[in-house]
């Protein structure tokens, strides 16, 4: 099933085709809390974006990572060191065009946005980030 085909709500059933593994299977790791799963009607429904999250996690070892996008090297270094004290993945940059690239080629947990940056105001880029990753917390 192709992601633009799949539903953010999936059934049992096609969240077993989605992630290729056999239906009670699925069952299991529902009834278990292994999926982020809700019912409804007594039925279970899986949450698309919610999944591809987990999963994202767990390839990356389980360690949320956050951007900081931040012209300013005190803050920068500050951002760093806090993040990485607190057990956060991180990546540190100083414009939005890098924030772009970043944001297109992983996924991120959450953004610390400086509004005043040298390449493209906060606003604007909170609005292109936030137009390509709508579920992307800033």
């Amino acid at each position: 099933m192709a992601e633009e085909e799949t539903p953010e709500l999936m059934t049992v059933k096609e969240t077993s085709e989605y992630l290729r593994i056999p239906l009670p299977t699925v069952y299991y790791l529902v009834q278990r809390g292994q999926l982020p799963a809700i019912q409804i009607g007594g039925r279970w429904r899986i949450k698309r974006s919610l999944l591809d999250r987990d999963i994202l996690k767990t390839d990356q070892g389980g360690q949320p990572t956050v951007l900081v996008v931040d012209d300013d090297p005190a803050l920068q270094t500050l951002f760093k060191q806090f993040l990485k004290k607190a057990g956060f993945g991180r990546i540190v940059v100083g414009t939005g065009a890098e924030a772009i690239a970043y944001a297109d080629k992983q996924r991120f947990d959450l953004v610390f946005l400086d509004l005043k940056l040298p390449d493209i105001p906060g606003d604007e880029l909170y609005a292109k980030l936030k137009a390509k990753h709508p579920d992307l917390p800033i």
